[in-house]
This record gives structure tokens, sequence and C-alpha cells, in this order.
């Protein structure tokens, strides 16, 4: 018996699809996937057109669900399917006035419009579409741009973008010189200078002099690109916090765009959702038992960490872009390193139930740390002798030394 083949899906339905294969949307961020832009996916090739309108087609189900599947569906959206103004405000976490200063300078272009009929606000818009890839490289084409301070304005707050001067006309309006390029590409000068050197290809000065070149900003991002010395963002950086206590079962966060402050006070920002945010103002609320602890935070460009206990949620704020941010802080004298092990060399580890030895025994590799290491603790102020010694941690990340379990501290009186 022949089986039947599946009946035509409607656009709506194959971005709901395609939203929940790219997870759940912060306030702010990669915008949702919507009817029309599966209408440019099919317009692309990616999805194939089974009827209705071209704007927003009826797909083939099976397509939808291998397209959901693919780890490069976030690149394949920002390649195929522009942005309106709004989303694109959305996408760099700004709010719509900071959007259109960015248009203002000229620093992005419209790749097309589009006709929308706003039936409660004056009939038919034409409203311009910007290249998503366009708009997600603008942090790193942009590097002078305080984008952290841009996208955390209070609302009201006039745009810092309003107080620079757009761009003037030509290629010379917007060239960078070798130090900037070399910004844009997270390297010295010197690699900038050496890739010039190297490769034929590389962007000719299109003002400028011999010592001090200068050099159109589109044509050093488009090699950049071409060369993989910078890549388009798939999207916001993230930071994965674990939290636990005693009385709560572990629980998992996300922060988008995550500022970590360690000093006196350790401090971890990042955007999440209302309902995640009352979520960790319950559990680090005062009164909880020993406190809750961060079991486990990977966070971009630091190593993992561990906090045990008294974390606490010290800031809610709501930013003119709409979304939510949220701030934790605890003692920086409880941080702890929760990294793995690299073979026998412990690379970090969370203190606890575990005392400093006052002194490097004769096996002892340590020669920077005058305390030689970590002993385990059979009495711990706060639980007694119920909980497990631990020794994870070697401050001056050598080799353990073998000796340190020989020379327990002298247990506390009960």
């Amino acid at each position: 018996m022949r089986l039947r083949d599946p009946q035509p899906s409607g656009a709506w339905w194959a971005a709901e699809r395609l939203n929940k294969a790219l997870g759940e949307p912060l306030p702010f961020g990669r915008p949702p996937v919507t009817a029309t832009a599966v209408g440019h996916l099919v317009r692309a090739g990616l999805l194939a057109y089974l009827g209705g309108e071209m704007a927003t087609p009826d797909v083939h189900p099976d397509q939808v669900a291998t397209l959901a599947r693919r780890r490069d569906l976030p690149a394949l959206l920002d390649r195929h399917v522009p942005l309106g103004p709004d989303q694109a405000a959305r996408r760099l976490g700004v709010r719509r006035t900071d959007w259109d200063q960015v248009v203002r300078l000229g620093w992005i272009a419209p790749t097309g419009t589009v006709e929308i009929n706003y039936k409660r606000h004056g009939g038919w818009t034409t409203v311009p579409l910007y290249s998503a890839e366009d708009v997600a490289l603008l942090p790193i084409t942009r590097p002078s741009v305080d984008w952290h301070a841009l996208r955390t304005l209070a609302p009201g707050r006039r745009s810092p973008l309003a107080a620079l001067d757009p761009l003037g006309p030509g290629p010379e309006g917007d060239t960078v010189f070798l130090a900037e390029a070399a910004r844009i590409a997270g390297v010295g000068r010197a690699a900038v200078v050496n890739w010039r050197r190297r490769h034929d290809d590389f962007p000719d000065p299109v003002a400028g002099t011999d010592v001090h070149p200068r050099f159109a900003r589109s044509a050093v991002v488009s090699w950049l690109l071409a060369h993989d010395k910078i890549a388009v963002p798939a999207g916001v950086p993230s930071a994965t916090l674990v939290l636990w206590s005693d009385q709560a079962a572990e629980r998992r966060f996300r922060l988008d765009d995550p500022v970590l402050e360690l000093a006196d006070e350790d401090r971890l920002s990042g955007w999440t959702t209302d309902n995640a945010a009352d979520t960790l103002a319950a559990l680090t609320a005062d009164g909880s038992g020993d406190g809750v602890s961060v079991r486990r935070l990977t966070a971009p460009g630091t190593p993992p960490l561990a906090v045990p206990g008294r974390v606490r949620v010290t800031e809610r704020y709501r930013a003119g872009s709409g979304g939510l941010r949220i701030t934790l802080a605890w003692p920086a004298g409880l941080r702890g390193t929760a990294a793995p092990r690299t073979g026998t060399r412990p690379t970090g580890g969370l203190i606890r139930h575990a005392v400093p030895y006052p002194a490097p025994g004769e096996a002892c590799r340590c020669e920077r740390q005058a305390c030689g290491g970590l002993a385990p603790a059979p009495y711990c102020t706060e639980h007694g002798r119920t909980a497990e010694p631990v020794m994870e941690w070697h401050p001056a990340g050598g080799v353990r030394c073998a000796h340190l379990t020989r020379h327990a501290p002298v247990e506390q009186p009960a």
C-alpha cells in the first residue's frame, strides 16, 4: 500500500517549528522567525513552494523538520532573512531610537524594502529591510562604540549616538587605519601589517598617506570575513548559571550578554526572562538556610567559577529596549574555580571542607605559593563531621602534593 504524502503546512506553523528549534527567545536578541521569514527561505531555495501567497507560502513539513535540525540554522536565517527596523533594534539589543541613529550615521544601509499595510496607522507604508549579517556585525565593525552602555540605557535617556556626525559621502567617508582594522579583528596592529604584506588581495588604501594609509571599512570587513579572521555572531553571548542549596534542587539558568566583575564583591549581570528573574530572586532570598551556592558558572572569557553560598540578587533593571537585566553578587572571598582537571594537573575546583596547609612538604612541587596547597579538614564549621573532606584546589595550580593528605589539621572540639 502506498503511503500518502503529508499535506502542505502553513508558513505560520513552519515559523513556530523553527522558533522552537532556536530555543526560548529573551526580551532582546535574535528576533523570532515570522511567516514572512518563511517566504524568504522559500525564495532562497531552502524550502519548496507548495502553494498559497508568495509572501507567506505553504511548505513541506518534512523539509521544515530537516531545516530545524540543522546546526547552522541561525547562520542561514542571517544570510537569507532581512530584518525590519524594529527587528534590527532587537537583534542589537538597543532601543528603536538608537537604531535610527545608527541609520542616520550611515553605518548601515537598506538592502531592500517591503510594503506593509498598517490599517490602524495610515494604511500602506514602505519599510526598509537590512541584512541580518550586517546588523549582527555592527558591534564588531564599530569597536569604538560602548555597546554594553547603549544596551543598558534607561528609558527616556538621550542616545549617545545622537552626538556623533554622520559619515561623509563616498568610500573615503568610512575608512579605518590599520590600528582600527586590528581592533575589528581582535588582534595587534602588527598582525594586520603582516596580513597586508603576505596577501595580495588585501584591500588597497583609499586615503591617507604611505605611512598612515586608510582603507574602506567595508572592504576590510569583507576581507576579514573571507579569510575567517572574524565571523558573524550567531547570537548574543550567554552564561550558564547552576544554583543549588540544601533546601532546593539544582536549577540551571541562562544569562545573555553576561558581564562578570571580579572585585572586592563579585558581580554577575545579564539579560533574562521575567520568570527566571523571579525564580532567581526567590532562591537567593535571605533566610534560606545556609544560602544558595553557585555550583557552576560558565561565562565567556573566564574560567568556570563556583561560589559556596551567600549568593544574592542585588538588582533587577529594565532597560529602555524592554529587556530585563538582573545582577547577582557574592563576597569575593567565597569564589573558587570549578574548572576540570587536565591530566594529573589540577586546574582548580571548589574550596570547601579544607584548610590551607601552612608549608610545603618534601614532595610538594609548588614554588609560587607559600602555603603549598590545601589539606582536607575532618571538621567543618558549617557541617561538623557530617561532610566528607574535599580537596579539589591547589592555589598555585601546581601538581597536587601527595604529602598533604598525611598532615590533617587538629580536629576541633565538638
